[in-house]
């Protein structure tokens, strides 16, 4: 069992975002699972030939001792980092703090010349790294984003709901089934033992799609606090999209259109996306969120180069969806 001690003052600092990087080095975890159910053969199949041609990333996640060097996730201080803004934390990390990290991972082992790089040429070992990243996001990561992204937006809009219910203490609660909040600590259902504080700093919740069934803690680094963990409805990741039917109540009030736009923003989308799915003229898709958007309903925010669009605390009231528990299957 492994506690997380909060002060008082802790919860006012806890933080969610949706980090890129994490999405990286958990799906990398993975591919390197042995276990069939945490990712689908398809994208197994696409990714791991990927990954084995990364001969500086793929031995530091994790390497031969199970760690994974923490200046590959740093704590993003934003809730929706690009992949880009957080490359640029990772190529500026200390030489010194890189290499000391790389050699936990790979210590008592003999490490591989690109491993080795860190401790002789740690700018170019660094440079190196960034590029592999940037090549594996974009083949294997990017044509899953959105899925990813809209499952950690549903998961930071119910965690507002709560703590604008119930307070901040809700923040914590029911995050996870390895995860227990006790009222004065986090507890996090592992073989190990271990206890720690926050000791002032924000600690940062990820949810994280391809984390599955695990919980991943960075306890004391340099960048920050953070806990990654799969948000609820994890296990529908996959599923193919199903039509959009809006609530009859829901259609009469708005029309049938805007309601089926409202419902399909469940996963936040841009323009483009809205039309696609919907079958709509792109002017067409875009007088309607700037009509739900006006009213209150949704909420246009940048995504890289995209502005994608995501129901307000008020249109996921006016949608009344039922919340699905967290899948415990995988």
């Amino acid at each position: 069992m492994i506690r997380i001690e909060f002060a008082p003052a802790d919860l006012l600092r806890l933080r969610f975002a949706h980090s890129p990087m994490a999405e990286v080095v958990a799906s990398c975890l993975a591919l390197r699972s042995r276990s069939a159910r945490l990712v689908p053969a398809s994208w197994r199949a696409r990714a791991e030939p990927l990954l084995r041609d990364l001969t500086t990333l793929r031995p530091l996640v994790p390497g031969p001792t199970g760690y994974v060097p923490d200046f590959l996730t740093p704590a993003p201080p934003i809730t929706r980092p690009t992949l880009e803004q957080e490359l640029r934390v990772v190529a500026a990390t200390p030489f010194d703090r890189a290499a000391a990290e790389v050699e936990r991972a790979w210590a008592g082992h003999r490490a591989p010349p690109e491993v080795e790089r860190f401790s002789i040429d740690p700018a170019g070992a660094l440079a190196v790294t960034v590029r592999e990243i940037r090549r594996y996001f974009s083949a294997a990561i990017a044509p899953s984003w959105p899925r990813l992204r809209a499952l950690a937006e549903g998961e930071l809009t119910r965690r507002g709901l709560l703590a604008a219910e119930r307070g901040p203490r809700a923040l914590l609660t029911d995050l996870h089934p390895r995860l227990d909040w006790d009222g004065g600590a986090l507890r996090l259902a592992y073989d190990k033992d271990g206890e720690f504080g926050l000791d002032g700093h924000p600690l940062t919740l990820l949810p994280t799609g391809f984390t599955g069934p695990h919980v991943y803690t960075m306890t004391d680094t340099p960048s920050g606090r953070a806990l990654w963990y799969a948000p609820g409805g994890h296990g529908r990741l996959w599923d193919p999209p199903v039509p959009v039917e809006p609530p009859e109540a829901l259609a009469a009030l708005l029309g049938p259109t805007r309601a089926a736009v409202l419902v399909l923003l469940a996963r936040p989308s841009s323009t483009g996306e809205v039309a696609a799915a919907l079958r709509l003229a792109p002017a067409t898709a875009s007088h309607h969120l700037t009509t739900l958007r006006d009213a209150g309903l949704v909420t246009g925010e940048r995504d890289g180069r995209r502005l994608r669009y995501r129901r307000t605390g008020l249109g996921e009231q006016l949608v009344g969806e039922d919340r699905a528990p967290l899948d415990r299957s995988m």
